[in-house]
């Protein structure tokens, strides 16, 4: 009895460690196919429905930025400053300026044209001429700003140019499909880029109210 009950002691701990360390291994294959199971992530999500908001039957963007602890003129002077550099920016085309100010209500409008590009490189330069507007108003602690008045002059040397608005161009009912998982090729690259380079302006211009 007693070399038995010495052997369990001896086993017991063995087991427990055993308990502690062994397990099911998994299978591979059945997390591979899992992984390969998800849905891949539509490239175009960025840009489909609800992307190009309207206002009135007109695209416009609108940004809302809080600026705690800074005066509505001193808002003003960042903004004039920004627009400002903004218009005499490269890629920036004749007749871009800030068009008008109201120093009393801290207002400014910019007029904005600039090149569009799409593709550059060796073989081709693929751009259009793209004009918009932006107004900054700006009060204690806040800028609200819009961007309207968006159009497009396309292949000016192969015909004169194509002229397109934004409200018959990069519209929901005019870019995206019905089941909203794709853009329409012809206006695909339009919509892309004007969503990306309002993005990129908001940004920025977010970045130099809040900073110090």
């Amino acid at each position: 009895m007693k070399k038995i009950a010495v052997l369990i002691m001896f086993i017991m701990p063995l087991t427990a460690f055993a308990q502690n360390v062994w397990e099911k291994p998994k299978d591979t294959a059945t997390e591979s196919v899992k992984e390969q199971e998800k849905p891949a992530e539509n490239p175009n999500a960025k840009y489909l429905r609800g992307a190009v908001p309207l206002v009135d039957g007109k695209v416009q963007w609108v940004l809302d930025v809080d600026v705690p602890g800074k005066s509505a003129q001193e808002i003003y002077d960042i903004m004039f400053k920004c627009l400002d550099d903004l218009t005499k920016s490269e890629d920036q085309l004749e007749g871009s300026c800030i068009a008008l100010v109201n120093k009393q209500e801290h207002t400014i409008v910019a007029s904005v044209r600039e090149w569009l590009t799409f593709t550059s490189n060796f073989v081709s330069l693929d751009r259009a001429k793209f004009q918009y507007t932006l107004i900054a108003q700006c009060t204690d602690g806040h800028m609200k700003m819009t961007m309207d008045r968006i159009t497009y002059r396309y292949e000016e040397k192969a015909n004169k140019g194509t002229y397109y608005s934004a409200e018959e161009w990069i519209t929901d009912d005019n870019a995206v499909n019905k089941k909203n998982t794709r853009l329409y090729p012809g206006t695909a690259k339009f919509r892309r880029k004007t969503i990306d380079r309002k993005d990129m302006l908001f940004e920025t211009i977010k970045n130099m109210l809040n900073s110090k």
